[in-house]
C-alpha cells in the first residue's frame, strides 16, 4: 500500500502536529508506504491530494478537521474529473468538530482511528457540490452545508481558542441567540418542489452530524445518492434553546418549526434579506443571497470500518 498523508498541524489547537510521530511510528509497524506533508497555507491539500492522486498514490490521508478533509474531497474530485479515480479517502479525525468522520462511522479515538487505515476497508460514498456567487466554478463537499443561524453558530465557534468540539458550538449558540439577525425569507426549491418561508437554519446533509454532534439529520445515510435537510422556521430565544437538547439527540423531528425533507437537487435564494453559510464548516459566505446544490452518487471510496 501506498499513502500520501497530509496533515494540518494547526487542527485541533495544535493536535495535528503533536500526532505526526504516533502517525509515523503506527504506518511503519504495519508496513505501509507512505509521504507525509504538512500543509502551510489555505487549499494546499487540496493542491496536495489532486497531485497525490494524479502520482499514483492508492490512498491520500486527510489528518486534520473537517475543514482539512473539505479541502482533499476537493482535490480528489478535481483529479477523478481529469480521469484519475483510483485514489481512496481515508481521515484521521484530529480536528475541533470531526463531523464527517462521526457520520461515517469513522472513530475518533487515535489508536482506532489508525487501525481503520491499516485495515484498508473501504465503502463508495456520495459526495455533494454546490455553486453560489462566491464560488460559480462550485466546488465539492464531504458532509454538509449549513445556512442561517447553523452558520453563525460555527463562526462564532471558531473565535473560542479555548474550547473543542461541542462546548465550543454550545457557547457560540449562546452569543449567537443574542446578536443574530432577522432570519431571511427564503426560497427553497427540492427536486422542483418549492416551499417559502422565514427559516432560522437550513442544513443541507450528506452525513448526518455538524457542531461537534448536534445530529442535524440522524437519518442520513451518505450512499444514498440524496441529500437530507434540517428546516428551521423562524423561533424565539427561548425556543430556540428548549430546542437545542433535541438536536444534539436527534429528536428534532415533529417539532412545529422543524421539517425534514430528501433531495437530489437544492436551490435556495433570499428573497428578503440573506445568509451565511459554510460547507463543512468552512466560510462559503456572510450575507449571500443564492446557493445550489447536487449530490454526486458514489464519487469516492473511504476507508472506514
Amino acid at each position: 500500500m501506498n499513502y500520501f498523508l497530509i496533515v494540518n498541524p494547526t487542527s485541533g489547537r495544535g493536535m495535528g502536529e503533536k500526532s505526526i510521530p504516533a502517525i509515523e511510528q503506527s504506518l511503519r509497524e504495519a508496513g505501509i508506504s507512505y509521504t507525509l506533508q504538512r500543509t502551510q497555507r489555505p487549499w494546499q491539500a487540496a493542491e496536495l491530494a489532486e497531485q497525490a492522486a494524479r502520482d499514483g498514490y492508492e490512498v491520500v490521508v486527510s489528518a486534520g478537521g473537517d475543514g482539512t478533509l473539505n479541502e482533499v474531497i476537493n482535490g480528489l474530485m478535481r483529479a477523478k474529473k481529469s480521469g484519475f479515480t483510483q485514489t481512496a479517502l481515508a481521515v484521521l479525525a484530529i480536528g475541533t468538530g470531526n463531523d464527517f468522520a462521526g457520520g461515517m462511522g469513522i472513530p475518533s479515538q487515535f489508536e482506532k482511528s489508525i487501525q481503520t487505515l491499516i485495515a484498508n476497508r473501504r465503502k463508495k460514498i456520495d459526495v455533494g457540490w454546490l455553486q453560489s456567487e462566491e464560488f460559480p466554478e462550485g466546488r465539492y463537499f464531504g458532509n454538509g452545508v449549513g445556512i442561517g443561524f447553523d452558520a453563525a453558530v460555527g463562526f462564532a465557534a471558531l473565535q473560542l481558542r479555548w474550547l473543542r468540539g461541542m462546548p465550543a458550538y454550545l457557547v457560540g449558540v449562546v452569543q449567537t441567540v443574542f446578536f443574530y439577525y432577522k432570519p431571511p425569507l427564503l426560497k427553497i426549491s427540492l427536486d422542483g418542489k418549492t416551499l417559502q418561508q422565514r427559516s432560522l437554519m437550513v442544513s443541507i446533509m450528506n452525513g448526518n452530524r455538524m457542531g461537534g454532534g448536534f445530529r442535524m439529520t440522524p437519518n442520513s445515510k451518505p450512499d444514498d445518492g440524496m441529500f437530507d435537510l434540517c428546516i428551521a422556521a423562524t423561533a424565539g430565544k427561548l425556543r430556540i434553546f428548549q430546542l437545542l437538547p433535541r438536536f444534539i439527540s436527534g429528536t428534532q423531528e415533529g417539532q412545529p418549526e422543524i421539517r425534514m425533507e430528501r433531495a437530489k437537487r437544492v436551490e435556495i435564494t433570499a428573497l428578503e434579506g440573506n445568509f451565511p453559510a459554510h460547507a463543512d464548516g468552512e466560510t462559503l459566505c456572510t450575507a449571500g443571497k443564492t446557493i445550489r446544490l447536487e449530490i454526486v452518487p458514489a464519487a469516492l471510496e473511504l476507508l472506514a470500518p
